[in-house]
């Protein structure tokens, strides 16, 4: 299932070009590891660690699909480990078709191919619940707790807003073990402690991101399959799951209290007696933190976002993604009979209900900054100029462009500005153009954006330099990529 994880991931890398994320990842990694601290001082800097692997990973190249083959990989990852935590909470063929549904989630396609960090915050969050469920297995066993904490570490490094699954790991809490996970724990956020205190500083990043409200649990389900009618059937599964989980729970411990009863040995009764109902008590407390683990990032990010500042993302929350297939595979298996039948079904008419946004996730302007298309667009004559109306999109045009380009006529300077991912300019746009009869201006957005209001101030430079609006075309999705051509009045 691993593969067949990796292979869903990867397949999702179809014709979609790089996006400005994508983009930003190759201009972090790309820089060296002085340049990479001292942009992490600025903006980006709870991604450190994964652009310091990124870093390692693009010296062998920087191809799209090299680019997004360690997210294919994390999402297998991510299979594998799903697969053995459902066979430790109910069935191998829990796992497997919790895995198997994981696999088709337009979700899985879109990050899985995906130059950034999420697929590996969703494959270190199944490892957490995965190791713990082992050190809890075992209590006494201290590699374990060390696996756990190592595990618990990876999900704050991956992706700061991933620790939003590890309060349902606290339902688990016990006298017992209390030390033991409590300092597993602690030393495995030390990284979300840093990274966070770190973001915290830099949050004027994500200034763009508007005011949420409880509304946004609505779309909630479609965010984490990526698909709006898969989202809410397998959602209504995993309510089906949480209870499936309990039942075989409660009847686990109903088998256990039975056995307890037919004991002969009276010394060792009362020992027994004392264990008795554990496995079936632990089910029921595991079908509460997977329930948590779905439903409680959305409503805690929200709580960040009301607190501190605006911060709910759909993509920050595609952890919760294995935890939605894992228990909507529960529900499957859980099944009186034809439980294979079933799988197969759901899995089947489940690609069938999504394959509309598989297929846009794979068209070139999957990632909706469709650059390829922006160059196709323009038809650049000699002398002809351009202007970019956010510096940093000049990224993504240098990486795809394979031949002659309109001369950029502010660049100050061959590299991006070290405390971002901008470049230098010139301000003096009007002399600039100095002699130019045409001038290609390409923004990120709707053509309103640029051409109604001044949200994109290089365009009212531009016509302020005596230019005028000549054609304007969008990419098609939002928010897109918008070129126009201006010539002189």
């Amino acid at each position: 299932m691993a593969l067949v994880g990796a292979v869903a991931g990867f397949s999702g890398t179809g014709s979609a070009t790089l996006n400005g994320d994508e983009l930003a990842t190759i201009s972090a990694a790309s820089r060296s590891l002085p340049g990479m601290f001292e942009l992490a001082r600025h903006i980006d800097g709870h991604f450190l660690p994964y652009y310091l692997f990124m870093h390692f990973w693009s010296q062998a190249g920087t191809s799209e699909l090299w680019l997004r083959l360690p997210s294919a990989l994390a999402i297998g990852m991510a299979a594998w480990f799903l697969v053995d935590l459902g066979r430790r909470l109910h069935s191998v063929r829990a796992g497997v078709i919790g895995a198997g549904i994981f696999a088709i989630l337009p979700s899985v396609s879109y990050y899985g191919a995906f130059a950034r960090s999420y697929a590996f915050a969703a494959a270190a969050v199944v490892l957490s619940f995965w190791a713990l469920h082992r050190a809890l297995e075992r209590p006494g066993a201290a590699r374990r707790w060390v696996l756990y904490g190592v595990a618990v570490a990876l999900v704050c490094s991956t992706h700061l807003f991933a620790v939003l699954v590890l309060p349902a790991q606290l339902l688990l809490l016990r006298r017992a073990v209390a030390v033991r996970m409590l300092g597993a724990l602690a030393v495995g956020c030390v990284p979300a402690a840093v990274l966070g205190l770190i973001g915290y500083g830099e949050r004027h990043a994500i200034s763009w991101i508007p005011e949420r409200g409880p509304e946004v649990w609505l779309k909630f389900p479609k965010m984490a399959a990526g698909a709006d009618t898969l989202g809410i059937v397998l959602f209504v599964m995993a309510l089906a799951g949480v209870a499936v989980l309990w039942r075989a729970s409660h009847q686990a411990n109903h088998v256990n209290q039975a056995n307890q009863a037919n004991q002969v040995d009276q010394a060792g009764q009362a020992d027994q007696v004392g264990q008795a109902g554990k496995p079936g008590q632990a089910g029921k407390v595991w079908a509460a933190v997977l329930a948590g683990w779905l439903v409680l990032p959305p409503v805690l990010l929200l709580a960040v976002s009301l607190l501190l500042t605006p911060a709910y993302v759909d993509r920050y929350l595609f952890v919760t993604a294995p935890a939605l297939a894992l228990l909507a595979g529960l529900a499957v298996a859980g099944l009186p009979r034809f439980q294979v039948v079933a799988a197969v079904l759901v899995v089947v008419i489940g690609f069938a209900l999504a394959f509309p946004e598989h297929a846009e996730v794979r068209e070139e302007d999957g990632r909706f900054e469709n650059i390829p298309w922006a160059l196709r667009v323009i038809k650049a004559e000699p002398e002809d100029a351009i202007v970019y109306g956010q510096s940093q999109l000049r990224a993504g045009f240098e990486y795809y462009a394979d031949s002659l380009m309109p001369v950029d006529v502010l660049l100050a300077g061959s590299a991006p500005n070290p405390d971002g991912f901008g470049y230098p300019e010139g301000s003096d746009v009007s002399g600039a153009l100095e002699g130019r009869e045409r001038v290609w201006v390409v923004w990120r957005g709707t053509k309103q954006s640029g051409l109604e209001g001044d949200s994109v101030a290089r365009v009212k430079e531009v016509e302020k330099a005596g230019f005028e609006l000549s054609l304007a075309k969008h990419s098609g999705n939002l928010p897109g990529l918008t070129v126009a051509l201006f010539t002189r009045r």
